[in-house]
Formats: structure tokens, C-alpha cells, sequence
């Protein structure tokens, strides 16, 4: 049985409808503050088989230590954490406190309980700002310029720390670089809470009506265009990724890392432009003054993933837009379009 923290969210869905459909059986662990149990009930019904669900906070560790004494569970892949970037510069304790402090607890849950293979959401951020591009995963990691990456790269040293102090440990450090897209049946996809952070959801927002335009937050950085550039990967290649890093950490020990990529950027204005070709129509937008903590360009060089894993991101840009799109369309104001109980299928005694 594979743990999944976080796994109501955005790519943790995704990661644990792909491994219930590889035949993984999948324990998911999640507080709901930035997700939904509607994700959880329509990965159910997609993949055709009941998901262990329980609401709780990767940070309580006695209840990771009664669900580590409950269930089998011989891996974990860890999603769970706070990802807004702009939120992390306003609430910077908030983050560390989150992503630190509820790896490190989860790790020391895994000890306990004898379970040693973890593979870990890390982010392109803990590159910082780098004037190399593409980036390899020989890039030395920087000062990542806002508290969000900052919390992913001190996680990364937890787990490196950890992993050096005792051998039994096989850890992957997966580091994504803008997930976007949606299950092809348009049934789970990205519902961020209150105001998007990211590009594609506010496009997709201000494209369904619920956001008049879309703000565009710099166009004089040092690009093409001067709008901002990033390495954009459909979730659905990011999670398969997820998969095989699985699979090569039953065979290896320590700390492997892999960046998670296309090898291909695209600017703001770019997606912009390609999102009207997709929706057949035009997106209002208003550029608005860069914000703290953005870089002017990130993208991936993702050949290490190829060699060492035999995974390459498969679908293109068009397809990570329309696939996007149809989640949208189908669900216009995401999972609040459906309400579910929040019934727990594990003994009620694990619940937080």
C-alpha cells in the first residue's frame, strides 16, 4: 500500500488515480485546506475501485503513527504542503512551519513504523534565480527568491540529512516545473481556493466567466516578449513520473533527484495566445507591475529523468490547454459543484 499525502489536492489526485490504476493499493492522507474530497469520490468512481481516505494533518503524529500501525504501507509519496508563492512572501512562518516542520514529522513517523521509501514534491524553485538555462539537475540549488521555495529546499536538505545518517532510507526528490492540465475525462483538474496564483487557472477563470481579466504581472523582464517564461508539464506526465520514480527507489538507496519537465518554455503572452486558439475565443488581460519573488525564465533540462527512469513528458502544450479547458467547462466553479460527506472508509478511531 502506497501512503499519499496531500492526495485530494491538485497533482496528488491525479497521482493516486495513476496508482490505482497501475494496482496500487492507496492510503490518502489530507486536511482539505486548499482541497476537496469530490477529487477522491470521482478518482473512485474513474478508476473503479475504493480509495482509504482520512482527513488529517501531516503534521499530528499520532495519527501518522496510528495509520502507519493500521495499514500496510510500504511507501509514501509526499504531496502534502502550501504551494502559493505570493502567500508564502505574506505568510513566510506559515509555510516553513508546513512544509518543514510536516516533513520532518512524517519522516520520523516512517522510521518508527520501518518505512524507508519516500518520494518527495519538491519544486524548480530550489534552483533560485539562475542565469543557466535549461536547468540539469547538476545546477547547484540557490537562494530561492520567495519562502515557498525556500521551504522546499530546506525539506530537501531534511531528507538529505536523513538519508545520509542512515542507509535503509531511498528517497526521491522529484522537482516539477508548472504542472498544468487535467485528467483527459475532465472530471479532476485544478480548483485552487479564492484568487489563483498561478497562470492557467486564472486564465481558465477569467475564460469561464468568473474573473473579468486576466492580470499579467511584468512584460518588461529580460524575455522576447518581456513576459515571463516556464517550462510547463501536463499533471498527468508529471504523476507518471511519480510512478517510475517509485518503482527505480525499490532498487536504490539514498537521495536521487529528477527534475520533472518538457525541456521547453513558453512565455505569458505565449500561453496566452495559445489558450485562444484552443478556446476560439479572446482572453482580456492588464499587465500589472511584477510581483516579489518572480524570476524572469525557468525551464527544464529533463534527460536525467529519460536515462535514469525511462520517463519523457508525452503531451504538448496544445493538448495540457484542452484538456485544461474541458475540466473548466465541465466544472465552472470546481469541485463546489458537488458536495460529498466527508465519510472516511478507515476505522473511525483514525480519524483526526
Amino acid at each position: 500500500m502506497i501512503l499519499v499525502t496531500g492526495g485530494a489536492g491538485y497533482i496528488g489526485s491525479h497521482a493516486v488515480l495513476e496508482l490505482l490504476q497501475a494496482g496500487h493499493e492507496v492510503l490518502v492522507l489530507d486536511n482539505l485546506c486548499n482541497s476537496s474530497r469530490v477529487a477522491i469520490s470521482r478518482v473512485e468512481r474513474l478508476a473503479g475501485r475504493p480509495v482509504n481516505f482520512i482527513k488529517g494533518d501531516v503534521r499530528n503524529r499520532p495519527l501518522l503513527n496510528a495509520l502507519f500501525a493500521a495499514y500496510p504501507i510500504e511507501a509514501v509519496m509526499h504531496f502534502a504542503g502550501l504551494k502559493a508563492v505570493g502567500e508564502s512572501v505574506r505568510e513566510p512562518l506559515r509555510y516553513y512551519e508546513t512544509n518543514v516542520s510536516g516533513s520532518i514529522a512524517l519522516c520520523q513517523a516512517m522510521a518508527e513504523a520501518g518505512v524507508f521509501r519516500l518520494v518527495f514534491s519538491s519544486s524548480a524553485t530550489v534552483y533560485g534565480e539562475t542565469s543557466v538555462m535549461p536547468i540539469s539537475e547538476q545546477c547547484p540549488t540557490g537562494v530561492p527568491t520567495n519562502p515557498y521555495g525556500q521551504s522546499k529546499l530546506m525539506a530537501e536538505n531534511v531528507l538529505r540529512g536523513l538519508a545520509n545518517s542512515d542507509p535503509r532510507w531511498s528517497i526521491g526528490l522529484l522537482r516539477y516545473f508548472n504542472p498544468i492540465g487535467a485528467h483527459e475525462s475532465g472530471q479532476i483538474g485544478e480548483d485552487p481556493d479564492g484568487t489563483p496564483n498561478n497562470l492557467l487557472p486564472f486564465m481558465l477563470q477569467v475564460a469561464v466567466g468568473r474573473r473579468s481579466e486576466l492580470n499579467i504581472f511584468g512584460d518588461d523582464y529580460p524575455t522576447p516578449d518581456g513576459t515571463g517564461v516556464r517550462d510547463y508539464i501536463h499533471v498527468v506526465d508529471l504523476v507518471k513520473g511519480h510512478l517510475k520514480a517509485l518503482e527505480r527507489l525499490e532498487q536504490s538507496n539514498g537521495v536521487s533527484v529528477w527534475n520533472l519537465g518538457t525541456g521547453a518554455g513558453y512565455s505569458v503572452m505565449q500561453m496566452v495566445r495559445a489558450f485562444e486558439e484552443v478556446t476560439g475565443r479572446p482572453l482580456p488581460y492588464v499587465i500589472k507591475p511584477r510581483r516579489p519573488g518572480d524570476i524572469a525564465q525557468c525551464w527544464s533540462d529533463p534527460r536525467k529523468a529519460w536515462q535514469e527512469l525511462g520517463w519523457r513528458a508525452e503531451r504538448d502544450l496544445t493538448t495540457m490547454l484542452a484538456d485544461a479547458w474541458r475540466w473548466q467547462r465541465q466544472n465552472p466553479r470546481g469541485y463546489a459543484g458537488e458536495k460529498t460527506g466527508d465519510k472516511k472508509t478507515a476505522p473511525a478511531a483514525l480519524a483526526s
